[in-house]
């Protein structure tokens, strides 16, 4: 094909769209058959008109190579994508030779007894062995992901990363993307590791100009694209995502597409979770494609894709460091499941329930209701009955009535609390009055704000602590909890508080009174007793309760295929462990990927009947 070949315009200009996540492909008029064959390759349909294109950031990174074909030499460039594209190749040639590399270390490693004078003379933070290992991996490659476990100590080592960024003058200042319960660590750490402590800001209305270290999170950043574009403009900067999980949806999710709009402004990206992939494959590959936009995502795809998951944890390893359980050097935890038949009349009303042909209606909105009632259920039917009040808790009678047989199961549902106890409820007393008769507190976990009000009139006697979403006083109920020795036990749910607090120092005993679907939370919510700081000898209990032949069987299987998923990828037998618990001998009586949507479509498909009519 012939070009004019004196041309005034570039024959290709690449760029960034507004939102950053996009890229512009514009050609010249003498190029139009190879423009088109170009995004053909690269992304086929993204064509905007004759001689443009938007293709996703993602796919134009993983087709950049198809540049090469491009019949002309004038082809200008937006710096800011170029630079994006020379880190991101840069990344993925390092980590390539550290994987093909047969020695511990390739020629670019960092040695670990280097990283003290990286950090430059301002960092006064102690580093552990394994956090000085850590560091001097994520320094290696421009940006990075730590994956290691709550506890490890994962604030301070991307805080020592910005400070060896700082000492080389390629970052100034430092946004953190993280969950509000995330604050208090940040602002600590920041306040000890440095001799002059960082000016450290929460941003509320906007961002603080000055400030050296920024923390938003996540619920905020949507609606503050533009605002923090600026401030991650207005000089070189790093972007930390903590609980980095929290974006696993990518650009389909509020918060990862913030976050992916977001990242190609800074100079260094590193995301921290300690549960990179809590339902599989994709989680992770969202979160690597904020780290490596283009490379992240195919990486994960070829790794994974063949199924063969110890050579997918070969493949993935160079591209993140991890801290282990067994690095930490904690005492081991007991996990046990504890199964309870559900009484008569309890699995009469979760039968019905479980028959209700809507929850088989395929709508995935209908099905996501269907799972949060059977999985109160499970628990108590009555949970799902209107009270007075939003959280009213169930009302048990000390001596049961009998039950009638010419009540409808609908009345029965709402009045079950005079009829029948919830094994769950029942196991959970004796549970913690065991406990607590060894001076031993329990931190209690429920999904459900109405069953954390029903525990805590249930255990009165233990002058419980209460923290869920609505509670005013969250603060006051922990102090009360660590502090004073007559409360011997925290009721909460994973969503509020299974993330962002320590309690391993005050109680080693955990139970749970139901699970949902979500690995990653519940991981999280583990790691509130067992984490770095224990003392030796320490015996962390962890008791999960389940009623048999219901959801809560369901959930089970799945937590531990995903727990499975994740160890396998992270090479982590402490991870898959936690999916087989050993069932425990009992003397008494939300969040779902497709594969839990089957498995719950199964349950539900295998309703039983009965001659009452299933309550509305």
């Amino acid at each position: 094909m012939t070009h004019a070949s004196q041309a005034i315009e570039p024959s290709l200009r690449l760029a960034f769209d507004v939102t950053r996540t996009r890229v512009v492909l514009r050609a010249e008029a003498g190029f139009r058959e190879d423009f088109v064959a170009l995004v053909g390759r690269i992304a086929a349909g993204s064509q905007t008109g004759q001689l443009s294109a938007e293709v996703d950031l993602d796919d134009f990174l993983a087709g950049v190579g198809e540049l090469a074909a491009w019949p002309d030499a004038d082809v200008v460039w937006d710096k800011a994508l170029a630079g994006l594209v020379n880190d991101v190749l840069d990344d993925a040639d390092t980590a390539e030779r550290r994987l093909a590399s047969q020695e511990p270390g390739v020629a670019d490693e960092i040695a670990a007894g280097e990283v003290a004078a990286l950090l430059g003379p301002e960092w006064a933070g102690d580093l552990t062995a394994f956090q000085r290992r850590d560091i001097a991996r994520l320094l290696t490659l421009r940006h990075g992901a730590n994956f290691s476990v709550p506890g490890a100590g994962k604030t301070r080592v991307g805080l020592a990363v910005f400070a060896a960024m700082r000492e080389r003058g390629e970052a100034q200042r430092l946004l953190v993307i993280g969950p509000k319960s995330a604050y208090e660590s940040w602002r600590f750490e920041a306040g000890i590791c440095f001799l002059q402590p960082l000016r450290t800001s929460v941003m509320d209305a906007g961002p603080d100009p000055s400030a050296e270290i920024l923390i938003v999170n996540y619920e905020r950043i949507g609606r503050a694209v533009a605002a923090l574009s600026a401030w991650l403009r207005a000089a070189p900067a790093m972007i930390i995502l903590d609980e980095a999980h929290r974006m696993k949806l990518g650009s389909s999710g509020a918060y990862g597409a913030a976050c992916l709009a977001l990242g190609p402004l800074a100079s260094r990206r590193l995301i921290l979770t300690g549960t990179p992939a809590p339902n599989g494959a994709r989680d992770l590959e969202s979160l690597l494609s904020f780290v490596w936009p283009g490379h992240g995502k195919r990486v994960v795809a070829d790794a994974v894709g063949g199924g063969n998951l110890a050579h997918a944890s070969s493949v993935l390893r160079p591209l993140f460091t991890r801290t282990t359980k067994g690095e930490l050097g904690l005492p081991p935890v007991s996990t046990k499941i504890r199964y309870v038949d559900l009484p008569p009349l309890h699995r009469e009303i979760y039968e019905a329930l479980k028959g209700n042909p809507s929850a088989r209606s395929g709508d995935l909105e209908a099905l996501g209701k269907a799972m949060l009632r059977m999985l109160m259920a499970a628990t108590s039917p009555a949970l799902l009955a209107e009270g007075s009040t939003r959280y009213e808790p169930l009302a048990y009678r000390v001596e049961p009535l009998p039950v009638s047989s010419e009540e409808s199961l609908g009345t029965l549902l709402r009045n079950l609390p005079e009829y029948e106890v919830s094994p769950k409820y029942k196991e959970a007393v004796q549970v913690v009055a065991e406990n607590a008769s060894h001076k031993r507190k329990t931190l209690v976990w429920s999904t459900f704000v109405r069953s954390i009000t029903t525990l805590e009139v249930l255990l009165e006697p233990f002058r419980p602590a209460v923290v869920h979403g609505g509670t005013p006083d969250r603060d006051e109920q922990i102090r009360r909890f660590r502090e004073d020795p007559e409360c011997m036990v925290l009721i909460s749910n994973p969503a509020t508080l299974g993330e962002g607090i320590s309690l391993h120092h005050e109680c080693h005993d955990a139970l749970y009174v139901d699970r949902d679907f979500m690995a990653g939370r519940f991981l999280q919510s583990l790691d509130r007793i067992h984490r770095l700081g224990l003392a030796p000898g320490t015996e962390t209990r962890v008791t999960v309760l389940a009623a048999r032949n219901t959801v809560d069987e369901i959930v089970a299987l799945r937590l531990s295929e995903k727990l499975e998923f994740m160890g396998a990828i992270l090479d982590d037998p402490s991870v898959r462990q936690l999916g087989d618990l050993q069932e425990d001998e009992v003397t008494t009586a939300g969040g779902m990927d497709a594969a839990d949507i089957r498995a719950l479509l199964s349950h539900l498909a295998g309703a039983g009947t009965d001659g009452r009519k299933a309550p509305g």
